[in-house]
């Protein structure tokens, strides 16, 4: 009976499929999916359960682990906002202006997907360190940005920018600027023609990117050690001290630190997929 009904099934979705070599090509990403993702995940989670499930539980249960993944985690929140906020803008610019330089600016919003993250963090202490070029005029006024966790949210926010722009830009550009003249003849504001006619469009858009900003932010080494000092308890991340366990031998310890850390991006990137979802379904876009 089972295997009736397996066949049954297996029949219904291959005829449920237009398109030709869906088996073939299910069978080789399903192949390639566990080899590049599910079995490392696997790996490493089974490498932190090593010691049983107290040595876990006592490895991501120390101050200075919290800390870490807070510091870690409230910062790529924050930078992953600031990136949809200043995105958002330029992704407009990009799409709705012609100006002098466009595909200049254009092309400069992918350099940080092809600059190496350790270079960012280097041009980023130079600019705001004490006595650099930006920061000279900030401390000053108190503005402190090197080795501190708002220098880690700049440095994340380098890295996550182009996520955002890349994001919405396609999208805005779709919109046909037929339905703002539309709305604005009919007598519509600004804020409204912003609120129902671009918001409600490119508003999943900017969720996806702000998702893949703070993915990409969550795991973010190289241009955040240089900037952030890498103090325990203060201005230290999760990914630091994975390599810090990891110098000092403890394969466990830093297999335990990287499922914690994993556990907890995972249930933030679901709740912003299931928000994705639902704003996709309110407009009847399927996902």
């Amino acid at each position: 009976m089972p295997s009736r009904k397996l066949k049954q099934w297996t029949r219904s979705f291959k005829q449920a499929s237009p398109l030709p070599g869906f088996g073939l090509s299910l069978g080789y990403t399903l192949f390639f999916l566990t080899g590049i993702v599910l079995l490392p995940l696997a790996a490493t989670v089974l490498r932190s359960l090593h010691g049983g499930s107290a040595e876990f539980l006592h490895a991501i249960s120390t101050p200075r682990v919290a800390a870490a993944c807070r510091v870690t985690l409230e910062s790529a929140l924050i930078a992953s906002v600031l990136s949809a906020s200043y995105g958002f803008l330029i992704a407009w610019v990009l799409a709705r202006y012609d100006f002098p330089g466009r595909r200049i600016v254009d092309a400069l919003i992918d350099l940080p997907f092809a600059l190496p993250t350790a270079v960012a963090g280097i041009a980023l202490t130079t600019l705001y360190a004490q006595n650099g070029w930006l920061g000279r005029y900030l401390e000053p006024h108190g503005i402190h940005i090197v080795f501190t966790q708002a220098g880690i949210v700049l440095a994340m926010s380098f890295v996550g920018l182009p996520f955002v722009v890349r994001s919405v830009q396609p999208v805005l550009e779709e919109i046909d600027p037929a339905m703002e003249e539309a709305a604005e003849s009919l007598g519509a504001s600004n804020w409204q023609i912003f609120s129902r006619v671009l918001a409600p469009a490119s508003f999943p858009a900017l969720v996806t990117g702000s998702a893949l900003a703070f993915a990409r932010a969550a795991g973010e080494y190289g241009s955040v050690i240089f900037i952030a000092g890498n103090m325990p308890m203060k201005t230290e991340i999760g990914a630091l001290l994975i390599v810090t366990k990891l110098e000092e031998y403890d394969n466990v310890g830093a297999s335990a630190i990287a499922v914690a850390m994993l556990g907890l991006s995972f249930v933030v990137m679901l709740a912003l997929n299931l928000l994705q979802w639902k704003l996709q379904s309110r407009n009847g876009v399927r996902s």
